[in-house]
């Protein structure tokens, strides 16, 4: 895999890259946020490995970045002093794939780069997967159980964004900032796109996947562990 590093302890990060180079894979590093959210958006990478405490701008903000401003979804293993259940969902709120609480083994962190990195991968094989719903990106057909749904141009863009976040939530701001940019038209009409993609994806089927997290946002997932709310 080719490996972006974002570190600013330099010991730690010669000894990250020297044993990740070891194990066959390729790496950049950036030693603050900054440097290391411009390789992110400028480069292709497997994953990135990237300190939550960074000079510039810390990583919390350079996920945010990266999926929010860029629409970058590199798999990210965030590496943190600050073991806090507040921390960890900020994070992933944000963006990141997983964390590794320092100090940490060199051969979990290697094992953790791993299974995110198989999990890109996947995404980067032309289809995005949630239960049993397929968007495949090159050919922009969704399917569920095999079956072809009919969706509209801006209905698939909801749908990858909601995929691709999968399961997490996605504020409605975020989605009409994806969907319209800076001059969004007012909130009824994000409702109307959520009510055809929901009549096209879950009325036929059994379980519902699109669930409306109340005032907040919107969450496409096989289980939250509570019904679906309306639109």
């Amino acid at each position: 895999m080719r490996v972006l590093l974002i570190e600013d302890n330099n010991d730690l990060a010669i000894e990250v890259a020297e044993f990740l180079e070891n194990h066959g894979h390729t790496i950049d590093a950036a030693g603050d946020g900054v440097t290391g959210l411009h390789l992110a958006m400028v480069n292709d990478y497997d994953a990135i490995i990237m300190d939550l405490m960074l000079p510039g701008m810390d990583g919390l903000e350079v996920c945010r970045r990266l999926r929010e401003e860029a629409e970058r979804w590199t798999p990210v293993l965030m590496l943190t002093a600050r073991d806090t259940l507040n921390d960890r969902l900020t994070g992933f709120r944000l963006g990141a794939d997983d964390y590794l609480v320092k100090p940490f083994s060199l051969h979990e962190m290697l094992a953790r780069l791993n299974a995110i990195g198989r999990r890109g991968s996947s995404n980067a094989n032309n289809a995005l997967r949630v239960g049993d719903l397929e968007l495949n990106l090159k050919t922009l057909e969704a399917r569920r159980a095999g079956r072809r749904l009919d969706i509209s141009p801006s209905g698939l863009k909801l749908l990858e964004l909601l995929m691709r976040r999968s399961p997490e939530l996605v504020r409605r701001e975020h989605i009409e900032h994806v969907l319209w940019g800076d001059e969004p038209p007012d909130g009824e009409v994000l409702r109307v796109h959520i009510h055809k993609l929901r009549a096209a994806i879950d009325k036929p089927f059994k379980t519902p996947l699109l669930h409306t997290v109340r005032s907040l946002g919107y969450r496409l997932a096989p289980d939250t562990g509570t019904p679906a709310n309306a639109d």
